[in-house]
C-alpha cells in the first residue's frame, strides 16, 4: 500500500489558515469576507513519465508517476492559496476548489481558489 503522504494532501491539524470546501464552519462565525484568493502552479510533464504513461495506457492501470505529480501540484497550489489568504489578513478560506487544465500540451495548470475570510469561534 502506498504511503498516504505520497498520494494525499491537505492541511495538518494546526494550520494557521483553515481551508474548507463549505460555506460555513461549525463553531465559527465569519467576521469579515476579504474576497477571492487563489494559488496557481503549472508543471511540465517529465519525458520519462510521458513515455511510461503512453505504455501504461496500452495495458491499463493507474499512471502513478502522473498521479504523484498532480498531488504535488495540488499541494503547491494550496500552499500558495494559504499564503495569499494570510497576506491579505485572512485566517480562513471558504468554498475552496481546485481547477485543473492542460497548459498548451506542455504541462498541467492547477489552480486552488476560494474566498478568504476572517473567522472567530462562536461562544
Amino acid at each position: 500500500m502506498a504511503d498516504i503522504n505520497e498520494y494525499g494532501g491537505g492541511q495538518g491539524p494546526n494550520a494557521e489558515v483553515l481551508v474548507v470546501t463549505t460555506n460555513d464552519i461549525p463553531g465559527f462565525r465569519v467576521d469579515h469576507v476579504i474576497g477571492e484568493v487563489f494559488g496557481l502552479t503549472v508543471r511540465s510533464r517529465h519525458i520519462g513519465s510521458q513515455i511510461g504513461a503512453g505504455l501504461k495506457s496500452l495495458i491499463g492501470g493507474e499512471l502513478k508517476g502522473l498521479t504523484k505529480t498532480l498531488v504535488e501540484s495540488r499541494n503547491e497550489a494550496m500552499e500558495r492559496l494559504v499564503e495569499q489568504a494570510k497576506a491579505r489578513g485572512g485566517n480562513a478560506v471558504l468554498m475552496m476548489r481546485f481547477d485543473v487544465t492542460a497548459a498548451a500540451d506542455v504541462g498541467t495548470e492547477v489552480c486552488a481558489y476560494g474566498t478568504a475570510a476572517v473567522i472567530s469561534p462562536t461562544t
